[in-house]
């Protein structure tokens, strides 16, 4: 895509966090594009960093969806010209409306405001959208109003998907994002107690800041990707970025892997640390000091204590054969 001056010609410009760029962030900023390839103008995605919830709420804050360069990425390979970065603080926070898009118009010559029919922004959210529509009134703007994407019913919202993860919906999460919840993680040494039972593991400590599933035995698929950098953290950001199922770098080892993810403590044991204990379907390398890409696809079961290590094998056994079933239906479904 031939990017455009977005300080030259004026801009068709939206407005959010956009938490995990889920298929309602999508249809907004997706319309916004199409409005702005028509009108013959960049698009500008304007979002904040941190999220404006860690600042306002840190006690009670959202854990987030997506790092900043996920972000970055998914938004720009929807077709957005520039992504700004706005760092989000109380100062920011007590800004009124006509304050903060005023020192955008310095930056953003505005010809279109696209936003969600729920935003606000500004001091205590009195930027409304009809606030917003007087404002653009006043200083030469359009405001578009978007509708929101709605799932049997229910707006998608990143609230929503944080309490399906929070319930071990995966499956349903990744319908409202519009690909599977996914983790990066550095695989570090464990104690090697499935590799006695027949069933190594790669283990990884979950990201801090992030929203993790309900503890709970996945069905997942997994990418080795080399040791340094993780996910994301990869390459120049632009509008010609792709994503979707693109890991941006070459892998560990060729491809990704189907697997089975036990998240949580291990009971049996007695330990209670989280972790991300990944065993990987017909995988037999080392993977100690690599990045672990792991997406979840759907929970199998509930992390239980069992009475002994041979009982707990043999769960191991059944999941990993329940895994495999899996594996098959997924391949059978890529084919259709």
């Amino acid at each position: 895509m031939q990017q455009r001056n977005p300080t030259e010609t004026g801009v068709v410009l939206t407005i959010g966090v956009f938490d995990g760029v889920h298929r309602g962030h999508q249809d907004l900023i997706r319309r916004a594009v199409e409005h702005a390839h028509i009108r013959g103008l960049p698009t500008v995605c304007v979002t904040f960093d941190p999220d404006p919830d860690l600042v306002l709420r840190p006690e009670s804050h959202s854990l987030a969806l997506a790092t900043l360069n996920d972000r970055l990425r998914r938004l720009a390979a929807l077709g957005v010209d520039h992504v700004e970065v706005i760092p989000f603080s109380r100062d920011v926070s007590l800004q009124t409306p006509e304050q903060f898009i005023a020192s955008l118009t310095t930056r953003f010559p505005l010809r279109s405001l696209w936003v969600a029919t729920s935003f606000a922004l500004g001091h205590d959210r009195t930027g409304t959208v009809e606030a917003l529509a007087a404002i653009g009134q006043a200083m030469g703007f359009d405001v578009v109003e978007v509708p929101p994407l709605k799932h049997d019913g229910r707006r998608i919202s990143s609230t929503w998907i944080r309490e399906l993860l929070a319930a071990g919906d995966v499956r349903l999460a990744a319908e409202l994002l519009g690909r599977p919840y996914c983790l990066d993680g550095v695989v570090i040494s464990g104690m090697r107690r499935g590799r006695s039972m027949g069933f190594p593991t790669a283990n990884v400590i979950p990201p801090q800041g992030r929203t993790l599933p309900a503890d709970g035995v996945y069905f997942v698929q997994a990418t080795p990707l080399p040791p340094g950098t993780l996910h994301w953290e990869r390459r120049p950001i632009d509008g010609n970025s792709s994503v979707e199922g693109d890991s941006g770098r070459s892998p560990v080892h060729e491809g990704s892997y189907f697997g089975v993810v036990n998240l949580g403590g291990r009971p049996t044991f007695g330990e209670t640390e989280r972790l991300l204990e990944t065993h990987l379907l017909n995988f037999e390398s080392d993977l100690y000091g690599a990045v672990l890409h792991v997406c979840f696809i759907r929970q199998l079961r509930e992390v239980r204590r069992f009475p002994n290590v041979e009982e707990l094998r043999l769960q191991i056994e059944r999941d990993v054969a329940a895994a495999q079933e899996l594996v098959i239906a997924e391949r059978a479904r890529s084919e259709q």
